[in-house]
């Protein structure tokens, strides 16, 4: 917390990613450095294999809470990607047919969704997480899957998950 604070005070982000039981560390982490930005990659790091395999029910309610506590920090904002990667608990890295853009947005949006209606778009941003998640899909099959999965949002909301809250967070000068 003491390099964090380091952080903070340079005017400087904290990224990382996780896994999903630490949520509830990172809530209590953010909301003893409200001045610090974090940014959560990789929905919060979900996995549903191995020790969390063929669990979704318990597996599920825990991300779902750790979601919602590091929601309510503020300084918190979440990357919309990494879903492709196979512990993840989708099969779609073992499938002869590579899966395409609508059904890849049928599978992300319970867990993509979930992110957005928690953290809202203006602290949500989609990420591409290539190379690692070729090994599940283009960046071309995810890249649509994402502005099918935006396509109920307004243009504004869109704008953020897409480049906006990005270049915020990141302090891009454009």
């Amino acid at each position: 917390r003491a390099g964090a604070g380091v952080l903070a005070r340079m005017g400087l982000s904290l990224e990382g990613w996780l896994y999903f039981p630490q949520l509830p560390e990172l809530a209590d982490f953010a909301k003893a450095l409200p001045g610090l930005s974090i940014i959560l990659n990789h929905i919060g790091g979900l996995m549903r294999v191995g020790p969390y395999g063929n669990r979704d029910d318990e597996v599920l309610a825990t991300w779902r809470s750790g979601i919602a506590a590091v929601a309510q920090c503020p300084n918190v904002n979440i990357k919309l990607g990494g879903v492709g990667m196979p512990l993840t608990g989708f099969d779609w890295h073992e499938r002869d047919q590579p899966i395409g853009s609508e059904e890849l947005a049928e599978s992300m949006s319970p867990l993509v969704n979930y992110c957005i209606e928690q953290f809202g778009p203006s602290r949500s941003m989609f990420e591409s997480n290539f190379p690692v998640d070729k090994v599940a899909y283009s960046y071309n099959v995810m890249y649509n899957a994402f502005k099918r999965l935006s396509k109920g949002y307004s243009a504004a909301e869109r704008a953020d998950m897409f480049h906006d809250t990005a270049v915020r967070v990141y302090r891009i000068e454009v």
